[in-house]
């Protein structure tokens, strides 16, 4: 169909405004990779081209201990964390959009309320200490299994599928584990790519619960250590830097950290980014 005029300037204003709100979001993640690969970051000023080109700030990060212990626990927390996440929410959500569940209204008000209602940080903390995980990867992982949001959105994405699909194989002698693992994930995959793209998100960015449970600093993430880093100043590799001649500038190290700490769950949203919109459509239609 041919615009007509009016159409073609709202196309034209939509994009502008598009367009503005993308470089208002990339511009300050560009600027600091700039900054991380600038060997004369203090003069740098407001710039997208690195002032004395240098990858001397990575090299410097990449000599610390503290970095990849950061790292393999955030690595740690991001994948047995999502899996165990995204598991047991779509185990639950199965039960949960099942007709034949006895009580299944029931259930479904008591997990909503959660949403509203909550015991609050305290009760929280004293539970995990209470069972014995402060200061320990468990305590990152086992509290958050459940984002009841999150679940009712996979239950109403399985409510959509096709009964019949399951009758066919509880007849051909499949039970409730077996229709489960071998036919409802198999078809359901915009969802769990989804939910797996949003625990990640979560596990990876969190850095509150960290704060308070992993004291160590075996326990220490990414997240934490770019805290400390930009926040307290109080680092090693910071203290290392501004006694050595030949260390790249403060600003390049920080910029350095915060670019290694974003750039891989970066990376991993283009691979999921084709089931994200269809699977939170349709688990977003029935309720």
């Amino acid at each position: 169909m041919k615009m007509t005029l009016p159409e073609k300037l709202f196309q034209i204003i939509v994009l502008l405004l598009l367009g503005l709100m993308c470089t208002t979001m990339l511009y300050p993640f560009l600027h600091q990779v700039t900054l991380s690969l600038s060997a004369d970051a203090p003069r740098l000023g407001v710039s997208l081209i690195p002032k004395n080109f240098s990858f001397s700030s990575y090299l410097e990060l990449f000599k610390t201990e503290e970095i990849w212990t950061a790292l393999g626990n955030s690595v740690f927390r991001t994948v047995v964390g999502t899996l165990l996440m995204v598991g047991v929410m779509s185990a639950a959500a199965y039960a949960l959009s099942k007709k034949g569940l006895p009580h299944r209204k029931f259930y479904t008000y008591l997990i909503i309320i959660t949403m509203f209602f909550s015991g609050g940080l305290l009760p929280t903390y004293l539970l995990v200490q209470g069972i014995g995980l402060m200061d320990s990867k468990w305590a990152l992982i086992l509290p958050c299994l459940i984002n009841t949001f999150w679940l009712i959105i996979i239950r109403n994405f399985f409510m959509e599928l096709s009964e019949e699909i399951e009758e066919s194989a509880r007849i051909d002698g499949a039970n409730d584990i077996r229709i489960f693992v071998g036919i409802v994930l198999p078809v359901s995959l915009p969802i769990i790519a989804t939910m797996i793209l949003f625990g990640a998100v979560h596990h990876w960015n969190a850095w509150f619960d960290a704060l308070l449970y992993a004291q160590s600093q075996d326990q220490l993430v990414l997240q934490i250590y770019l805290r400390r880093l930009i926040v307290n100043q109080d680092e090693s590799m910071l203290m290392q830097a501004m006694m050595s001649t030949n260390a790249p500038p403060t600003e390049s190290l920080k910029a350095a950290v915060l670019v290694f700490t974003t750039l891989p769950i970066l990376l991993v949203y283009p691979f999921l980014q084709k089931y994200f919109t269809k699977g939170i459509m349709i688990g977003s239609v029935k309720g």
